[in-house]
């Protein structure tokens, strides 16, 4: 008996795939069709996927073709399975070419040709989610790099009040400037904002009176009653409204939470998160853009960790802060106090510190290195180091893919979003919002 198999995604399923699987069941007797799991087509940067895997499978098991369906989970798997299962005939689309070539060593290596004219991303296109951006600042063109990752967004244009800096960041970024915020809203299905914070509020609130999905930069706000006010908005249009804070969308984060939650290390008692940054000469542009000093710039990320560690449902916060001539904290240091434990967060935009999280249990901890804010790799410890342990997941760039596949899911499924809460946000703008106030803050 010949056997043949075949890997793929099969996402939204179509005639390509069927005259794919089609011929390669007749290059054999038997066909074992290889599903790619959705941790494995993330770890391998394919964030655009569509379907979830048990309705790839079905889809696959639908057309009658497939003998045998396994799930693909990891690289170099291809090799284990050709041995496992005895296999004659490994083939793909001849879009991959060359490609696995190294194959031939275990069995013999065969690229059918793809149907023409039809594609899952061509269809993911068709449904592909209008964008416009507000703001003309650097982190537009890292937003711009990131969305070919993702996939599934037309990128229609950015406004911003100022024609110069506009017409500039259009020219970087080969996007229409649109002179007319109506106009682009008449355009668009989803509006990102990368304004400086103390213009969220209004640039939100106009989006989600235009109707418009909104995904905004960090700090989300600076009052808590009016993120109160955006998200009640939002709830009674049926918008989505999310934060664009990346590191709470990226896949090694979003693996912490569960273990530190599961009980792994024991109850926390302390959670501890640094993010500082020197910016010499371009300190002023950095308070510019981040309308004030180091808590707004950068108390989302230590935020964050504490709330995802720790609940929302804290008791005090107090603030220990340097100020320069012009009243702007350069450094601080603050507490936040829960029944059971302590969160602490530093961050500085003139002031440079390790930048690791802790999280402190009474079983063992839990280590990230720095910079813990995009990491692919942290450590669960414990007294008996035997029963260490380390964990390895791949992180893509800035991790800005992240939070835009995130968005995009949540818009098209039109599900808010669960990675990062309602009442996570508010309980990172009662923080910003209390400092702001001066409540319990001392200068060194």
């Amino acid at each position: 008996m010949k056997k043949v198999i075949t890997y793929g995604t099969y996402d939204l399923f179509h005639d390509g795939h069927y005259n794919l699987l089609k011929n390669a069941k007749n290059l054999g007797d038997y066909l074992i069709v290889a599903v790619t799991s959705d941790a494995f087509d993330k770890a391998r940067g394919k964030l655009n996927v569509h379907d979830s895997l048990v309705q790839r499978i079905k889809n696959v098991e639908n057309t009658g073709l497939a003998d045998e369906i396994i799930v693909e989970e990891y690289f170099g798997q291809k090799i284990d399975d050709i041995k496992k299962h005895d296999i004659d005939i490994f083939t793909v689309g001849s879009d991959w070419i060359g490609h696995f070539d190294y194959l031939n060593e275990y069995c013999k290596v065969i690229y059918l040709d793809r149907t023409m004219g039809i594609s899952s991303t061509e269809l993911r296109n068709k449904k592909a989610v209008n964008l416009g951006i507000i703001g003309a600042y650097d982190i537009v063109l890292r937003f711009k790099n990131e969305l070919k990752f993702v996939g599934g967004i037309n990128l229609v244009g950015i406004y911003d009040e100022d024609a110069d800096k506009l017409n500039a960041m259009a020219y970087k970024v080969e996007i229409n400037p649109y002179k007319d915020i109506n106009s682009l809203y008449a355009d668009v299905d989803s509006i990102y904002i990368a304004t400086p914070p103390k213009y969220h509020y209004k640039d939100i609130k106009n989006a989600l009176l235009n109707d418009k999905h909104v995904l905004c930069e960090f700090p989300f706000c600076l009052d808590t009653n009016e993120a109160k006010e955006l998200f009640e908005i939002a709830e009674a249009r049926k918008l989505i409204l999310m934060e664009a804070l990346k590191t709470a969308y990226c896949p090694a984060f979003c693996k912490i939470v569960p273990i530190v939650k599961s009980g792994l290390i024991g109850n926390i008692l302390s959670v501890d998160a640094c993010f500082t940054q020197v910016h010499d000469s371009k300190i002023t542009e950095q308070i510019e853009l981040a309308s004030g000093g180091s808590i707004n710039a950068l108390a989302s990320y230590p935020l964050l960790a504490i709330f995802k560690f720790l609940g929302v449902s804290y008791l005090d916060v107090n603030f220990v802060s340097k100020f320069n001539s012009d009243g702007i904290d350069i450094f601080t240091k603050f507490n936040i106090l829960f029944k059971d434990a302590i969160g602490t967060g530093t961050v500085a935009i003139d002031a440079k510190n390790e930048g690791t999280l802790t999280v402190t249990g009474t079983k063992g901890y839990l280590y990230v290195p720095a910079p813990w804010w995009k990491t692919d790799y942290f450590e669960v410890r414990f007294e008996d180091i035997n029963k260490n342990n380390k964990y390895f997941y791949r992180f893509e760039a800035d991790g800005l893919r992240y939070e835009i596949n995130s968005f995009i899911d949540c818009v098209r499924n039109k599900i808010a979003n669960v990675v990062l809460t309602k009442e996570e946000i508010l309980a990172e703008v009662s923080i910003i919002e209390k400092f702001s106030s001066k409540y319990n803050v001392k200068n060194i």
